[in-house]
């Protein structure tokens, strides 16, 4: 399955090099990718390979992400970094230091201000009952930041977004897709497959973006910069949330594309999507990941996906020269 450059494998098998192209081969044969015309690979089952693929793939700038049987993120490959600057790193960290609360708020922010944006559909679609929050959202969230002195105390309030959020789903969700409560490992009903598949899927396309920059993957400013994961990709793809994953769940769902008869592993508790809800899925995520429009500033079109490279370039503009630092804001579209 081939989408803009990005190739998903949902078999099992094995690939290798061959010539200039890459091999899958599994029990139905053998399939050849063009190495020219893939950026990214998508593992989605058990896929076997070498160092010498590795290599292979390396040399041609893919990044790689390796999903287990059960659908779960193992953990990406991706080339020796050729933009990694030393200047910048120490700079980097130097703003984590001194700037770790600004940088953190202006996260939370644009969180609050695309699921805004996003739910206001609804809302101008007789879903009355969402006023109330998306009132909370636009008065009072700016306020409640305003006065954490800690980054504790930001997280809470990024948390009761969050949960505020998955609580709305009741008024415009079928019965089916409502969120009791947000169980992430391993999710344990449909509307938490959809909310993991689709949040991990974008913090690879984060991992991906965030390669092609001088930043550090490891530093980050809401999230804790921990040990084993690139904790910066999770910082940078939090306000797109809303945009790409949400938009794209609430499409499927309401527009019935994707049921829970027919869609999930039916002896995992309907908890796991099944290869075809995830091809549907994939096919419908991408389509809005690449969905193109007008950007105000470059006055050119764009992309989200490019999109969430730009906002690394924000970010080093905060970094290096000191200026604002502005999430991507859908309402604005830049």
């Amino acid at each position: 399955m081939a989408k803009n450059h990005t190739r998903y494998i949902f078999s099992m098998g094995e690939l290798k090099r061959k010539d200039n192209s890459i091999a899958f081969s599994n029990e139905k044969g053998n399939f050849y990718l063009p190495i020219e015309e893939t950026r990214e690979l998508y593992c989605l089952n058990e896929v076997s390979f070498n160092t010498k693929f590795l290599d292979f793939i390396a040399k041609a700038g893919i990044t790689m992400h390796i999903f287990n049987y059960h659908g779960n993120y193992s953990g990406s490959f991706y080339p020796k970094e050729y933009l990694i600057s030393g200047e910048l790193t120490i700079k980097q960290s130097l703003a984590y230091v001194e700037n770790r609360l600004t940088i953190a708020k202006s996260i939370v922010l644009a969180i609050a201000a695309n699921i805004h944006e996003t739910l206001y559909h609804y809302y101008r679609h007789d879903k009355k009952e969402l006023k109330p929050y998306l009132d909370w959202l636009k008065n009072d969230v700016s306020a409640l930041l305003s006065v954490c002195a800690k980054i504790e105390q930001v997280l809470f309030v990024e948390g009761q977004i969050w949960n505020r959020f998955y609580d709305s789903f009741r008024h415009f969700l079928p019965e089916d897709f409502v969120m009791n409560k947000r169980v992430k490992r391993p999710p344990d009903n449909p509307i938490n497959a959809l909310v993991s598949f689709g949040n991990t899927l974008l913090y690879t396309k984060t991992i991906s973006a965030i390669y092609h920059t001088h930043l550090n993957q490891s530093i980050s400013f809401l999230h804790s910069p921990e040990e084993g994961r690139f904790s910066l990709s999770l910082d940078l793809s939090e306000a797109f949330k809303p945009v790409v994953v949400f938009r794209t769940i609430f499409e499927l769902v309401g527009r019935r594309r994707i049921s829970v008869e027919k869609h999930f592993d039916k002896s995992l508790n309907y908890a796991l999507l099944n290869e075809d809800g995830k091809k549907i899925f994939i096919d419908a995520f991408e389509e809005r990941l690449n969905e193109t429009f007008m950007h105000p500033r470059l006055k050119r079109k764009t992309s989200y996906k490019n999109c969430l490279k730009l906002d690394g370039y924000k970010l080093i503009k905060h970094i290096v020269e000191g200026k604002e630092f502005a999430p991507f804001c859908l309402k604005d579209k830049m």
